[in-house]
């Protein structure tokens, strides 16, 4: 919502990257967390920003957007847990022949779990605690679970 503050924050992401030497000609975020902070790190690179989208259960290019072989991209996520949706746009990326250099997001909350073989930045890193449904204090009081995120269930 506040632009300033989105900014600075992909200027600081962009920033660690160089730092690691990261080079993209291209940023690639997923839809829809990643979209804004995407831009924003692709800004602070000088450098186009694209997006993936999800078609039925398939991430995927569309809108006209494309990649060339060769390409240096930097995925940026708005939130990593298991580095599955990065994974998906990892996928895509290196389907159109283009080359992945680094990943990017404002919150790591993988516990330093996710592994990408390219240099990842985080602005924040935090370990959540998560229990299966047979363990879940919440799911043993009756609470019913709500899936929130992009990928259906």
């Amino acid at each position: 919502m506040d632009t300033k503050i989105a900014s600075e924050m992909g200027a600081r992401l962009a920033a660690q990257l160089k730092a690691r030497g990261v080079r993209p000609d291209v940023v690639v975020a997923p839809a829809m967390g990643g979209v804004v902070i995407g831009h924003e790190v692709a800004r602070g690179f000088g450098c186009p920003s694209i997006f993936t989208e999800r078609d039925g259960p398939t991430m995927t290019l569309r809108r006209g957007f494309t990649l060339t072989p060769g390409e240096a991209v930097v995925i940026v996520e708005d939130v990593v847990t298991t580095g599955k949706s990065t994974g998906e746009v990892m996928s895509v990326v290196e389907a159109s022949g283009a080359r992945v250099v680094g990943v990017a997001s404002l919150v790591d909350r993988s516990a330093g779990q996710a592994d990408f073989d390219v240099p990842f930045e985080a602005l924040l890193k935090i370990a959540v605690e998560t229990w299966g449904g047979n363990t879940c204090p919440l799911c043993a009081a009756g609470s019913v679970a709500i899936k929130p995120g992009s990928r259906p269930s």
